[in-house]
């Protein structure tokens, strides 16, 4: 009999379609720390999306796939706080009425850690990535931040990164005004919101922009380029894999050969 934990990654909506070098680090820091990862196929959307507009049916359905896929697993890990906010604090909420759901819903929010938090509070993992010579600022993501506690896990982990200081921003926990359909419920607002975190970015003097969460990157990174702005956006988990070389950063145009 296997009695070697078994780990997973859940992978989510926007690495899998907009960033997938997002997933791939995240493997590479956990196979470096110890973990041998696998990647349910049958996974799916988190059912955020869903939950957060009021459809409980989808949100269920979408959850009870999860369930089902991330069961066998000693340990699931995320690279975003936002959906590893809704597994671990959401899920069970939507199978109160169900005794045997909830629990499965509960054992899953047990075990299930955002990537960085993981790292630090479970594997007591230092990285060794290669030198970065810049600046960076992190930014810390509302879900992460409020939902997960993640705060000073990041930064110990860039702390290993040899060349790289950070330069934090007056509010780094700041709202990017993203927020999953906020931002489309409520775009003036949202723009604001946004508009108020590019120029604390660009006040922190930093070069690099760092966040663990994909949906606040694409927001800011999209505001910083519609200021043209230089700074270069990347989630964390690719600089402390060192998976940089060759992946253009978020919100960079793609470059074509002369």
């Amino acid at each position: 009999m296997n009695s070697q934990p078994r780990f997973a990654l859940f992978v989510t909506c926007l690495v899998d379609l907009y960033r997938p070098s997002v997933g791939f680090a995240a493997i590479h820091l956990l196979q470096q720390a110890g973990c041998h990862v696998e990647v349910p196929r049958a996974q799916t959307c988190c059912g955020q999306p869903a939950y957060n507009a009021g459809d409980r049916t989808t949100a269920r359905e979408l959850g009870l796939s999860i369930i089902t896929a991330f069961t066998a697993y000693d340990y699931v890990v995320v690279p975003s706080g936002s959906c590893g906010g809704m597994i671990t604090k959401h899920l069970p909420q939507l199978f109160d009425e169900d005794p045997n759901l909830h629990a499965r819903a509960d054992a899953l929010a047990a075990k299930t850690f955002e990537l960085t938090a993981f790292l630090v509070d479970i594997m007591n993992f230092t990285p060794a990535p290669p030198p970065r010579l810049v600046t960076a600022t992190y930014h810390d993501s509302c879900a992460g931040r409020r939902e997960l506690g993640v705060k000073t896990q990041p930064r110990k982990l860039l702390a290993a990164v040899p060349g790289l200081a950070i330069a934090e921003m007056l509010e780094p926990e700041l709202c990017c005004g993203f927020g999953g359909t906020f931002c489309i419920k409520y775009p003036e607002v949202s723009t604001r919101m946004a508009s108020d975190k590019s120029a604390d970015i660009e006040a922190s003097g930093a070069s690099l922009l760092l966040a663990g969460d994909l949906g606040c990157l694409l927001n800011m990174a999209g505001r910083l380029s519609r200021q043209n702005s230089k700074i270069e956006v990347r989630h964390i988990a690719e600089v402390l894999a060192g998976d940089t070389e060759n992946v253009r950063p978020i919100g960079a145009p793609a470059r074509h050969p002369a």
